[in-house]
């Protein structure tokens, strides 16, 4: 007897998560010069106000990432 293999191709869709049970999207600023950054916060406003405590701390320190992590789901459809 020999080995059969049987492929099924299928459409999947991929979308922002937005359950009541997702995780939540958090924002975190990065300095780009010292690579220090802020802690993640689901408010976006905790990391603008980390940025300008560690320029005022560091002011040659001028150039910032902004780090989001958004999560994200796959679906089959139908």
């Amino acid at each position: 007897m020999s080995a059969r293999a049987v492929v099924r191709h299928e459409t999947w869709t991929l979308e922002p998560d937005r359950e009541p049970d997702a995780e939540p999207v958090t924002y975190a600023m990065e300095c780009a010069v010292c690579g220090e950054s802020s802690d993640a916060s689901e408010d976006f406003a905790d990391g603008q106000s980390w940025v300008l405590k560690h320029c005022g701390r560091n002011p040659s320190h001028h150039t910032y990432r902004e780090r989001i992590a958004r999560p994200w789901r796959t679906w089959r459809r139908g």
